[in-house]
């Protein structure tokens, strides 16, 4: 299983990267909302290479039978590495290029809470936790975090998916005599 993991989850962690890169180009010109979308467009078509991967191992080292426990193992490993090359990408380009990326984003926050009509002690207050994510984010422990997590939930759920369908169990051999069932 160790090579193929390896194999498809730096495929898959290449890619991402890769399509993150490209995506940053775009991201001022399309706006936030359209960012987020292919973002995470991004994030499935790369977290596609777990499907893959689980097929590979099943049919190539399986013999063609994989349990969905096992099947759900190789995915997640292709997930973890595939997360772990974002999250790198992502701290490479933030703290050496693009260090006041998320200040655009916190501006526009605490510009739509301030915009919101709420009563001044309850925009006072969400603008005071928004500025404390700010400084927060600002920590390259906390910002590996918050960067893992992104990416993390759709590589579980096609990792699930693609157990789920490739799952497949031991065929009996022909030359066995079925079961009979009782009547």
């Amino acid at each position: 299983m160790k090579k193929t993991v390896l194999t498809f989850g730096l495929i898959a962690g290449v890619m991402i990267s890769v399509l993150m890169d490209s995506s940053l180009l775009f991201a001022d010109k399309i706006g936030s909302g359209h960012s987020m979308i292919l973002g995470y467009t991004i994030m499935v078509a790369s977290f596609l290479m777990i499907y893959f991967g689980i097929r590979s191992y099943r049919d190539n080292t399986l013999a063609g039978q994989i349990s969905f426990g096992r099947a759900f193992s190789c995915g997640i490993l292709i997930t973890l590495i595939t997360t772990v090359c974002y999250v790198a990408t992502w701290e490479v380009l933030y703290f050496n290029f693009m260090p006041h990326f998320m200040d655009s984003y916190f501006a526009a926050q605490i510009h739509k809470v301030q915009s919101s009509g709420l009563d001044p002690a309850t925009t006072a207050a969400q603008v005071a936790a928004i500025q404390h994510s700010q400084q927060l984010y600002q920590n390259p422990f906390v910002n590996m975090a918050y960067t893992f997590i992104e990416p993390l939930p759709v590589g579980i759920l096609i990792t699930l998916l693609s157990a789920a369908i490739l799952r497949k169990k031991s065929q009996p051999h022909p030359t066995q005599a079925p079961i009979p069932a009782s009547e």
